[in-house]
């Protein structure tokens, strides 16, 4: 075999249809970052109490876990008293306040626990909707959406605290 021949089926071993093997390696990196990335944003449509994602734009609501010497420990609205969705004497810090939800209806609740006094856990429950946070600690948030599927009157409460409750409608 000549040497011309030699290094011909060299640099054929190491390209793939004219591609180098470095230019190949970094291609599937991209690719596999593009899969990862693909992944993670699918998950995060589907709703907490579904199994399939939702594509559309839910109505927000920001509540925040409060301790207060007079009043004891309440969920406080971070919304105004006009949001739509939201039932109370008007203004912001509204505690323990009455959400209505149009059935089928995609909402998000950003949960936040600012309990400074007694840096105690919090947790967001609605049994009947299947929605469940996690044990909030101090400074802690998440945001859980999910779809209002069932109509009806509900009760939404902190399990580690009972008197945090409130209630939700679906229409």
């Amino acid at each position: 075999m000549t040497k011309k021949r030699r290094r011909h089926q060299k640099e054929h071993s190491v390209s793939f249809m004219g591609m180098t093997r470095k230019r190949i390696i970094t291609y599937g990196i991209i690719a596999a970052i593009i899969s990862g990335i693909s992944v993670v944003g699918y998950k995060s449509m589907i709703p907490a109490n579904g199994n399939t994602p939702v594509f559309g734009i839910p109505s927000n609501h920001f509540v925040k876990a409060k301790y207060s010497a007079g009043s004891g420990y309440a969920w406080v609205s971070m919304s105004s008293g006009t949001a739509k969705g939201l039932r109370g004497s008007g203004g912001g810090g509204i505690m323990n306040p009455t959400y209505v939800f149009n059935r089928g209806g995609l909402q998000s609740m950003h949960l936040i626990n600012e309990d400074y006094e007694t840096h105690s856990k919090h947790n967001f429950n609605i049994d009947e909707l299947n929605i469940h946070s996690k044990d909030l600690a101090y400074s802690a948030s998440q945001t859980i959406t999910f779809i209002a599927d069932k109509p009806g009157n509900f009760q939404y409460y902190c399990n580690i605290h009972p008197e945090m409750k409130g209630n939700i409608t679906v229409e």
